[in-house]
């Protein structure tokens, strides 16, 4: 089965995205990083699980010293991963099962090793001399300004040929891009152009808040919230992060990106609920999907969810399209957090919210963070800033496949460890369990397909008590209530009009009539209900 013609409607709108962490997904031959040859051979996986798409962190060439978020090269495959032929050969595979594939698009800077970077730290007068944010030493000697380094410390750095310090978000091998260059925003252009021309169906932009820096380079204020915080939060980031002229940038992407027809723009964005409006763009569309992470960040209660819910569809423009995500490569794991019996609530509730679900591969099996010797990190966010929990790694270990020490992942050393086979979660024994975490994942993604009312229906709130949180799915005569129990404890729930039993996260109760406008919810559980739209 082929895509549809990418002039329908917006397939955005209707998908389930899943992050898969390419390094970390299936290992073809046996040097312990997954590959693109891997991932083609998890496809069968893919089409039966019921993803529409899936987004690829970074698979450029790279030093990855930063998931590969450092980049030597837009336009190639690094050898690690593959070739871009068997890219291609992968992006037919998926296009042919109608799975779409977004790829991660990194504007903000590169790693040292690009040769935009050599040119332009070689000489003030070169034609890409102005590429990068580049600015004269302090009176002093010293950095021009406080800005400092996500991954601590300063967030300049001295080069001696040009004699003038550059600026560096992340770590110091990743110099910022200077998006105030048109020659330099035009050369990322014709990067997307290179990948739209192959097919792709999209691009997550990467850290798209942080695109333009002060141009004044006024210092940061002290944050008056940052005891016991890192180094690095030390500091209001008012001149570094969420500049208004960074919209203008996304704007600029945006435009790119038109050109192709049916193509999605999703980025990570920063700040509050009540910021990320502005990311769906007022005159000018900038993001499709803003990525909004209010079900991992909000306190995992009923009354906090619903509050987190309704204060985040407050803040969308009519115009705009929400998005929910539970995971990804920088987060903690949500089951580590709220526990396996909580995680089958969440998917019911990602699965039926109104908007589009992302979540990251291991998350359908309820994956826990993995734990990480000291002596294996490789995540430099911990390495560079340890003690405060920053450690990513738990979250990037290798997917377990099955219940071998290897997790049939790899057939060599993995790049990280896996954790014991004992007790972990692993795909090979939740498909042979038809109550498992990945069946309710799998079960909820088709009854999401099946319904429309599901994927494009109106969202109604109703008040949460009594630990269960509850909203409706509207779409004319179809409806839909979901009563989810967010207490151990059992809870009963009443509603109005009759209704019909279609779905249990534990999955041991047929669909079937409810006699009463009522039911008892189980600890841990949650339901949706079929009911009659008046």
């Amino acid at each position: 089965m082929s895509v549809e013609s990418p002039d329908k409607a917006k397939w955005w709108e209707s998908a389930v995205i899943y992050e898969i962490a390419l390094i970390s997904f299936q290992d073809s031959n046996g040097d312990g990083k997954g590959d693109l040859a891997g991932l083609m051979s998890r496809i069968d996986y893919l089409k039966w699980l019921g993803v529409d798409a899936v987004w690829l962190t970074p698979i450029y060439k790279s030093p990855f010293r930063d998931l590969g978020y450092d980049i030597s090269d837009y336009c190639s495959v690094d050898p690690a991963f593959g070739s871009l032929e068997e890219f291609d050969q992968l992006l037919k595979a998926l296009h042919g099962e109608n799975i779409r594939l977004i790829l991660d698009l990194v504007p903000n800077h590169t790693a040292n090793d690009h040769s935009w970077f050599v040119e332009s730290s070689s000489s003030r007068h070169g034609t890409k001399a102005d590429w990068y944010i580049w600015a004269d030493a302090a009176d002093n000697g010293g950095p021009p300004n406080n800005w400092l380094s996500r991954f601590g410390g300063s967030g300049w750095e001295w080069c001696e040929a040009r004699r003038q310090y550059y600026y560096h978000s992340f770590l110091v091998e990743q110099p910022d891009l200077n998006w105030r260059n048109p020659q330099l925003r035009d050369a990322i252009a014709d990067v997307m152009r290179f990948w739209l021309d192959r097919g792709v169906d999209g691009f997550r932009v990467d850290a798209s808040a942080v695109l333009i820096k002060d141009a004044l380079m006024r210092d940061n204020p002290p944050n008056p919230q940052a005891e016991g915080k890192p180094p690095p939060q030390r500091q209001t980031p008012v001149f570094t992060d969420d500049r208004p002229e960074t919209m203008d940038c996304i704007e600029f992407i945006r435009e790119v990106i038109d050109t192709y027809p049916g193509r999605m723009l999703c980025g990570e964005v920063q700040g509050k609920t009540d910021r990320i409006g502005h990311f769906y763009g007022n005159g000018k569309p900038r993001l499709h999907l803003p990525l909004n992470f209010a079900l991992l960040d909000t306190p995992w209660n009923a009354l906090s969810l619903q509050a987190a819910i309704d204060a985040y569809f407050n803040a969308i423009p009519d115009h705009g399209w929400p998005v929910w995500v539970i995971g990804g490569h920088d987060k903690q794991r949500i089951a580590s957090k709220i526990g396996e019996a909580q995680m089958r609530v969440l998917a019911m509730l990602l699965m039926t919210l109104r908007g589009t679900p992302f979540f990251f591969m291991g998350d359908e099996i309820g994956r826990k963070r993995v734990p990480i010797p000291s002596d294996r990190v490789r995540d430099p966010f911990e390495k560079l800033v340890p003690g405060f929990g920053l450690c990513r790694d738990p979250e990037r270990a290798p997917m377990r496949w099955d219940e071998n020490p290897d997790g049939g992942f790899t057939n060599g050393e993995p790049w990280l460890p896996l954790e014991s086979p004992d007790g972990a979660a692993n795909v090979a024994a939740q498909q042979r369990d038809e109550r498992s975490m990945l069946a309710l994942f799998r079960a909820l993604m088709a009854l999401r397909r099946e319904h429309a009312c599901l994927r494009r229906g109106g969202y109604e709130p109703l008040r949460s008590q009594n630990d269960v949180l509850a909203f409706g799915r509207t779409d004319g005569a179809d409806g839909f209530l979901i009563a989810l129990n967010i207490a151990a404890e059992p809870r009963k729930y009443h509603w109005q009009g009759r209704g019909r039993l279609m779905m249990s996260t534990h999955l041991d109760r047929p669909p079937e009539p409810l006699p009463d406008a009522s039911i008892l919810l189980r600890g841990n559980e949650g339901v949706i209900i079929a009911i009659e739209v008046r």
